[in-house]
């Protein structure tokens, strides 16, 4: 069982930054994927960005050019840079870990709120 711990979000103002991150429990191994995906009220859970084990990165067309997604895989940790936020990011960012070996976990979610 992997577990993922978040931490980082918040309330910011439009505009401003804040930054993710996601340390998984134990060794998730090779070949597996790490990202961010969101969901705000009344909406499906949508992807923000992932990030492969070997460097390959997708990114929503709505977070290009604002949102950073990478890695250190000896911390088994996953990292989101979020700036210009706009209130339209405001919503619950859930990491998510594709394994291999161990299938798929999703963390808790952690809250964004982005003022206008």
């Amino acid at each position: 069982q992997v577990q993922l711990v978040e931490s980082g979000g918040g309330l910011v103002q439009a505009g401003g930054s804040l930054s993710l991150s996601c340390t998984a429990s134990v060794n998730i191994g090779s070949g597996n994927v790490m990202g961010w995906y969101r969901q705000a009220p009344g909406k499906p859970r949508e992807l923000v960005a992932l990030m492969t084990s070997g460097g390959t990165t997708n990114y929503a067309d709505s977070v290009k050019g604002r949102f950073t997604i990478f890695r250190d895989n000896a911390k088994k940790t996953v990292y989101l840079q979020m700036n210009s936020l706009e209130p339209d990011d405001t919503a619950l960012y859930y990491c998510n870990v594709v394994t291999q070996s161990f299938g798929t976990f999703w963390g808790q979610g952690t809250q964004v709120t982005v003022s206008s």
